[in-house]
């Protein structure tokens, strides 16, 4: 009667839909600050991360809209869904992704979520900036060529 949840050792969630809308500048990996029911359903991949993004408030950077569904078995103690995270990075980088985003059109987005070796979850960013439709039409384009190189080969 009693089943055994799906924790997985190692998790990958990607955001598949962001780099179709942009074009990726630079990647951080940071990780983030949770509580205890969030990593359980994290390591169970009860996660959606398709309108996610971050900001700066107070020189510390957040994470808002990325949801990571409630924890099946959570008593009262259960998170909310799509509370605002905050990320854990380095002072440098910091800094340096904050000087970057006051140039116009750039914007940072996670792509990636996974578990580390050490247990730990953890988000990969980009400093991104959006894809014009021309650039998403040569996107496809260029992976259709390819297809049909690998098949004649």
């Amino acid at each position: 009667m009693n089943k055994k949840l799906d924790i997985a050792k190692h998790v990958n969630i990607r955001n598949k839909k962001a780099s179709f809308e942009y074009a990726f500048l630079d990647t951080y990996v940071a990780g983030m600050v949770l509580k205890g029911t969030e990593i359980k359903s994290i390591r169970m991949a009860k996660v959606q991360m398709n309108d996610a993004y971050c900001f700066f408030e107070g020189g510390e950077l957040f994470v808002t809209h990325l949801h990571i569904s409630e924890y099946e078995r959570g008593t009262v103690y259960n998170h909310a869904p799509t509370r605002v995270r905050k990320l854990l990075l380095k002072k440098r980088e910091l800094s340096k992704l904050d000087s970057k985003l006051k140039d116009k059109g750039l914007t940072i987005i996670p792509i990636r979520l996974f578990v580390s070796d050490r247990g730990f979850a953890k988000l990969e960013i980009a400093l991104a900036k959006g894809k014009k439709i021309y650039d998403k039409r040569e996107g496809i384009k260029d992976r259709d060529v390819q297809r049909e190189l690998d098949r004649n080969f």
